[in-house]
């Protein structure tokens, strides 16, 4: 990586690598991408013509292709989402690419040269020729083409010289020129001429649509003698349009960034190119691009000219939101006006779901007395039905409302005039109490759908209905007196279930590897004697054939374990 570029160009140009082993990225990437090019430098067209590079933007796809070209001594031939890429188009590319290649054998006098074919993002091409041009002009006449240019036929005349020395008559009117050149007398006037080289020119409409890319972008990858990359956020786009993506390119897998390899890209550009950084300002650069060098580096340029210190920190929208938060609770307790929604938004930079159990826990210590505290309830009430509304039926207009009920309605219903705050802010213990409880409810919807599994039920009518039963089952099974019948059914519902040491740890209120565990545990392997008068050999009945080809319910599958649910 170098700086060599122009000084007008950005930060992610001039810094741009020129070999592979500067480019940030995955090394199992690059090493694939050099096997491929080894194919080509071999001497013979490879099997597979074409590798496509695919990834989220900003992570080096069409760096490391221009990389490639580069340090194998390739030309490149590019198209990009800026250039017309319909069928026509790409089928020239082929044609420039192959006029490179020999111009690029005759001038390095190392054999045969190479010319990569780029097309950028081109999962976002079509495959359809009927789509519809885009931006195709409609051809201008040369009549609307002279008014243009000359704005009055009097100036037409005279520019032209008609109607002196001996040369055809004048234009009386503009609807007296024609609105195509024919073959009169004034078509052989120098100054016509050029003029009718110019409309000729710049009437014509060119289509930038990209009807039938992919089909030409397919029939280049069977057909290409030059090598052939692909970049591409989506790569299922190509693969569902043929199954020629799939099978017969190289397929090359970018993943986003690792935070640490972007930080140290953006700190080494600010030491070469002298730019001091406030305290915080990497990290913050790294966390607002989230895996995105290109986006790091424009950043970084965009804070360069600020002085180090808040400024730059406010353009990189660096906020403490738990700071933001109190002050925003404390502000809206304690005066005496409404919070516009955007206000709200513009200051705290969260949703009215996080601003609520902010509001919720601090009424109390906010409110006079019994009374305003009532009311403010009241108000938040409301708030929450419209949030609930918002979020049941995606409703987002009710966001607002809610949002301007649970600051300043809440606030006006606190106090008939505004008062210093007092006192300090308190952190929601509903949340606290949430984090805490993280592990415990993932065991709890963990039991909750394999038990919905089982027996056919919802989730919710599982959590009501069914898990008290099976906390009682279990506790009175795991108990060291309890009844042989009581202790098998439960051992039986246990192996059923296929519950681990740790849900059932979780039913019984007790640690994994406890005596009450090692009771239920130690039966539930399906050994259990027969109760009396039955038979040795169990009667398979259409349910239990059906349960056994399975398994136990759960075991083998993944469980997805939402903690959204905190009723749960």
């Amino acid at each position: 990586m170098a700086g060599q570029g122009s000084r007008r160009a950005p930060i992610s140009e001039r810094y741009r690598p020129h070999r592979l082993e500067e480019v940030v990225g995955s090394a199992r990437a690059l090493a694939e991408l050099r096997a491929w090019a080894a194919d080509w430098n071999s001497g013979t067209v490879p099997a597979r013509r074409a590798a496509v590079l695919a990834g989220p933007p900003g992570v080096g796809k069409t760096t490391t292709a221009l990389a490639l070209a580069e340090e194998n001594g390739w030309s490149v031939v590019e198209m990009n989402a800026s250039d017309a890429r319909n069928e026509r188009a790409i089928e020239q590319v082929a044609g420039r690419a192959s006029i490179t290649h020999t111009l690029a054998s005759a001038t390095t006098g190392r054999g045969p040269g190479r010319a990569l074919i780029l097309l950028d993002e081109a999962d976002c091409l079509t495959g359809k020729r009927s789509e519809t041009a885009r931006a195709a002009p409609a051809p201008v006449s040369l009549r609307e083409f002279l008014r243009g240019r000359y704005g009055t036929v009097e100036a037409l005349n005279a520019g032209w010289g008609l109607g002196t020395g001996g040369r055809p008559a004048a234009f009386p009117e503009w609807e007296d020129v024609p609105r195509s050149a024919g073959r009169a007398a004034w078509t052989r006037l120098a100054a016509a001429q050029r003029d009718l080289t110019d409309w000729k020119g710049g009437s014509r409409p060119q289509d930038y649509s990209d009807r039938g890319g992919l089909g030409a972008i397919a029939r280049l990858v069977r057909s290409t003698r030059q090598p052939l990359v692909l970049t591409v956020n989506d790569e299922q786009v190509l693969t569902r349009y043929s199954p020629l993506f799939r099978s017969s390119v190289v397929r090359i897998r970018f993943d986003r960034l690792r935070d640490p390899d972007v930080g140290a890209r953006v700190e080494r550009v600010a030491r070469l190119e002298g730019i001091s950084l406030a305290a915080g300002a990497v990290e913050a650069i790294v966390k607002k691009a989230r895996g995105d060098l290109r986006a790091a580096l424009n950043d970084l340029e965009a804070v360069a000219p600020l002085p180090p210190g808040p400024a730059q920190l406010s353009v990189l929208g660096v906020r403490d939101l738990t700071s933001d938060l109190e002050e925003l609770t404390a502000e809206a307790l304690s005066a005496h006006r409404y919070y516009r929604s955007v206000e709200v938004q513009d200051r705290v930079d969260a949703p009215p779901d996080d601003v609520f159990p902010w509001i919720e826990e601090n009424i109390p210590a906010f409110s006079p007395d019994a009374g305003h505290r009532e009311d403010a309830f009241r108000v938040l009430a409301e708030a929450d039905r419209m949030l609930q509304r918002a979020r049941r039926a995606r409703v987002w207009s009710q966001w607002s409302y809610a949002s301007e009920l649970q600051t300043g309605g809440v606030g006006l219903a606190i106090r008939e005039a505004p008062t210093v705050a007092r006192g300090r802010v308190y952190f929601p213990e509903f949340l606290g109490t949430m984090g805490r409880s993280r592990a415990a409810r993932g065991l709890r919807e963990g039991i909750v759908v394999k038990a919905a599994h089982r027996w056919h039920l919802s989730k919710e009518k599982t959590r009501v209905s069914f898990l008290p039963f099976l906390e009682a089952l279990a506790r009175d099974g795991a108990q060291a007196k309890a009844r042989g019948e009581v202790r098998q059914s439960a051992q039986q519902l246990v192996e059923e279930l296929g519950l681990t040491s740790e849900e059932l740890a979780h039913l019984l209120g007790t640690e994994p590897g406890s005596a009450a565990v090692n009771r239920l545990r130690s039966g539930a392997s399906g050994s259990a004697a027969p109760p009396p008068g039955a038979s040795s050999e169990p009667e398979e009945t259409t349910e239990t054939a059906a349960a056994g080809s399975r398994g136990p319910a759960g075991a083998g599958r993944k469980v997805q374990r939402s903690l959204s649910d905190f009723g749960s």
